[in-house]
């Protein structure tokens, strides 16, 4: 018999959209009023369906809501995104997705995650001309000489660097750009391309699952949830330092395994398939001239101009793909590369990440479903409803769990905070504990499920990779069960003993 193969990534996101469009006749439609403010005219608009009415941008405003959020939130721009309004859910008509809704989709996605898509082709534009300079194959090789016998380090570094990225400023949707770079790196310390995957997104996902300052979680939950970003922050850090070292940990375990034994690798079937791929020329004759050192550096500098942007300038998708941009007309300068060239070798490169784009569209295309179909409001309307009667510490707990199942339809971290927050936080308040303890539960729900979430990244980091999602969920699911029994733990001593 002919083995099954499990289907592509991109196969699993149309099902699951298919999944979702059957949702849309099943589900009531429902939706929230929401609020926005306008810094202009200083006034607050209330939307209800596709009626729209303003009113005073004042406190009192706030309190005949029964919003329990500073209006400093909305007129210094921490809250910048329309939130829901607590007791306003109502159902409303139908709107069941057809199959032209459904084969639409895609597309629309595609239109909508253009940001993020252009972002990743023109990394891969880079990455092409890097190729074509010969700056790693020469990179890599000096690497390789000098972690001789410490290559453990690589793993150390790469995820503790990262999950602070991810903990700080939110680092994730960036992390697409360093996996070109790095899988190579780790292949030459004779480890598979599974520690790298590992290394890299894992690092990202317990950063952010545990974020301390990250404005797209921590300080916007906080700021919706009518709380300072700062309460509960102590717990927040403890939980990211023990979580980042079980991370490490677990990654190390299997690094070690497969270095000892090659054999043992998850992906051995692929193990050729994928040192082509990446090219991994440890024995490379190429030496690392000044020229390759000044490309190698511009190359570097790419990175450390957008994270500075996106930490302290407020950069965002836009910014971030002009960098690579100019990047690459540098590095195609310093390398003298004719013009010819280097557009055929960028639009090569960018050619290699296509399917990655398409990933990336066909699951935004899955939200735009559920926002059309309008049931993303009515799953946050019964699953606010869950939590009622339980005790604080059995409360906590479900709260994490319907916030992980939440993030399936609500992948978007900032958007699932000022959806849910407000209607989700005034829950604390009826069983005696702090507002931080929801922002938590989200953060950890929403953070766990990120490890294996088809609706979020992990999808379109495999497609780089050219790993299977069935392979990535052999390696990590012992992982999220142990993190998974970690945050219940750090859930209930926050909630008994603080």
């Amino acid at each position: 018999m002919k083995k099954i193969k499990f289907p592509s990534a991109q196969t699993i996101l149309l099902l699951i959209a298919a999944m979702v469009t059957l949702l849309t006749w099943v589900v009531p439609a429902g939706k929230y009023n929401q609020l926005s403010y306008d810094k202009e005219t200083k006034m607050f608009n209330i939307k209800n369906g596709e009626a729209s009415k303003t009113v005073a941008g004042t406190t009192k405003t706030l309190d005949s809501l029964g919003i329990k959020i500073p209006i400093e939130k909305f007129t210094s721009g921490d809250i910048w995104k329309p939130i829901n309004i607590p007791n306003t859910y109502e159902e409303v008509d139908a709107k069941p997705q057809g199959f032209f809704d459904l084969v639409k989709s895609p597309i629309k996605g595609i239109i909508a995650g253009a940001d993020i898509i252009f972002l990743v082709l023109f990394i891969g534009g880079l990455i092409g001309l890097m190729n074509e300079t010969g700056a790693f194959d020469a990179g890599i090789s000096w690497l390789a000489i000098k972690l001789k016998g410490k290559e453990y380090i690589l793993i150390i570094l790469v995820t503790a660097l990262i999950s602070v990225g991810g903990t700080t400023f939110g680092l994730a949707e960036e992390t697409i750009a360093f996996y070109p770079i790095l899988i190579p790196v780790f292949l030459a310390a004779k480890y598979d391309a599974m520690v790298a995957l590992a290394s890299i997104y894992v690092g990202s996902c317990i950063g952010t699952m545990c974020s301390t300052t990250n404005p797209f979680s921590a300080i916007i939950a906080s700021n919706a949830a009518g709380i300072n970003w700062t309460s509960g922050l102590n717990t927040r850090f403890v939980a990211y330092v023990l979580g980042t070292l079980i991370c490490i940990i677990y990654i190390m375990i299997y690094a070690k395994k497969v270095k000892n034994d090659a054999s043992q690798s998850i992906i051995y079937d692929q193990k050729e398939e994928i040192e082509n791929l990446f090219k991994n020329n440890t024995e490379s004759n190429l030496q690392l001239t000044t020229r390759l050192r000044v490309i190698l550096f511009i190359f570097l500098l790419c990175f450390v101009v957008m994270i500075y942007g996106v930490a302290k300038l407020e950069w965002w998708f836009l910014e971030m793909t002009t960098v690579f941009f100019v990047g690459s007309i540098l590095i195609g300068f310093v390398a003298r590369i004719k013009e010819a060239k280097f557009i055929e070798t960028f639009v090569k490169g960018a050619g290699e990440l296509l399917s990655v784009a398409i990933i990336i569209g066909i699951a935004r295309g899955i939200t735009v479903i559920m926002d059309d179909g309008m049931i993303s409001d009515t799953m946050l309307y019964y699953a606010s409803h869950i939590t009622e009667g339980m005790n604080k510490g059995l409360f906590a707990n479900v709260l994490f769990v319907i916030y992980g199942g939440l993030s399936f339809f609500i992948p978007s971290s900032s958007g699932m905070a000022v959806l849910t927050m407000p209607i989700m936080s005034p829950l604390a308040d009826t069983v005696g504990i702090g507002r931080e303890t929801v922002v938590d539960c989200y953060q950890y729900g929403m953070g766990l499920f990120s490890f294996i979430s088809p609706t979020g990244l992990i999808l379109a980091s495999l497609a780089i990779v050219k790993v299977g999602y069935d392979k990535w969920l052999k390696f990590v699911l012992p992982l999220v069960f142990i993190l998974f029994l970690f945050s219940i733990v750090m859930l209930t001593i926050s909630v008994y003993l603080t």
